[in-house]
């Protein structure tokens, strides 16, 4: 990509299949654009809803292997809407102490009782668990993987303890969806477990726009109807969504896309180390380098740029203070040559 006028490679995109700037991706959305015009025109359930949304909607039912799914603007606006419908006062949420930013205010508006667990940890959900309320409902929520650490949710040892204790299971599979598992159905498939609610992101591997939900028929019954974030807004824009619909159809056909981005995110993850950084727990697409301070990690990231590389630095308040990380995230396209100069300027500038 091109940055203040230079040429860089880029690796702090969420773009992981490179299918944002695929031609057929665009031909797409530049056809449902021409059949539907640019905007959808108005909320879902008063004349924004298109035939166009209702395919979508069964294909990704029928990609998350649930029975239904409900399309919405944003990934953040999934978070509120899913949460918020199925949990309010005189319920409890119980959530990761690392879930994003958009759990974190979802559980604030739902009225909800939070109770948080050490990040992926059992031992800390099974202490919370022993000490639910009997009345209520009771959701577990965790991302699928951890956007700034680059971890997948333990899920086969999670999703147990909350069937074991009476918990509706709701993922976050933004970063998931698409990239990991057998066929790409994400962390759950990865982890062989099912849950309630799959929430997924249509910016990301898919490198269109939106979100959507996946679940019964019954929750998207209640979703399409109180979900306060999708009921108030316009329906996804034509573009997105038939864009969306061609890159489902590449993400289910051209399996080697997903196995060259986690071989790409693999070989950054094990030159870094060797360099001397430290990449902490992560095991995906999501390449942190710890630094610690501010300061030092934007001048890292500076001097980085100026080399030709773009990895972004994420900073306190971002992520805890004192431990401000260069975050990479490679593309499938990036190649095993991209992939050596990037580790070898990072040794350099170590």
């Amino acid at each position: 990509m091109r940055v203040a006028g230079r040429e860089v490679l880029m690796l702090a995109g969420a773009n992981y299949l490179d299918l944002a700037g695929d031609a057929r991706v665009i031909e797409a959305a530049i056809a449902a654009t021409l059949e539907y015009g640019t905007a959808a025109g108005g909320a879902r359930l008063i004349s924004g809803n298109l035939a166009l949304h209702d395919d979508l909607e069964l294909e990704l039912a029928r990609f998350t292997h649930h029975p239904a799914a409900l399309l919405f603007s944003t990934g953040y606006m999934a978070n509120l809407g899913v949460l918020t419908t199925l949990a309010g006062p005189g319920d409890v949420i119980v959530s990761d102490s690392l879930n994003h930013a958009s759990i974190i205010d979802a559980c604030r508006l739902s009225g909800a009782e939070t109770r948080v667990f050490r990040h992926n940890e059992p031992e800390s959900l099974l202490e919370v668990a022993r000490d639910l309320p009997a009345r209520g409902r009771a959701l577990l929520v965790v991302d699928g993987i951890y956007s700034m650490d680059g971890d997948h949710a333990r899920l086969s040892e999670l999703v147990p303890i909350a069937r074991e204790y009476g918990m509706s299971v709701v993922l976050d599979d933004v970063h998931g969806i698409g990239v990991l598992g057998a066929t790409g159905r994400g962390t759950a498939e990865l982890e062989g477990v099912e849950v309630d609610v799959a929430i997924g992101n249509l910016g990301k591997a898919f490198g269109s726009f939106g979100a959507f939900a996946a679940c019964s028929e019954q929750v998207r019954e209640l979703l399409l109807n109180k979900a306060r974030s999708f009921v108030f807004t316009c329906g996804l824009a034509p573009g997105p969504a038939g864009a969306a619909r061609r890159a489902l159809e590449i993400v289910e056909t051209e399996p080697e896309r997903r196995k060259l981005l986690l071989e790409r995110s693999s070989q950054l993850r094990a030159g870094l180390r060797a360099a001397g950084y430290d990449t902490g727990a992560s095991t995906t697409q999501v390449v942190p380098a710890l630094i610690g301070t501010n300061d030092r990690t934007m001048a890292l990231c500076e001097r980085a740029l100026e080399a030709g590389i773009y990895a972004q630095g994420i900073r306190y308040p971002s992520v805890p203070e004192g431990t401000a990380r260069l975050r990479f995230t490679p593309m499938c396209s990036h190649s095993a040559a991209d992939i050596d100069s990037v580790v070898a300027l990072f040794a350099e500038l170590r």
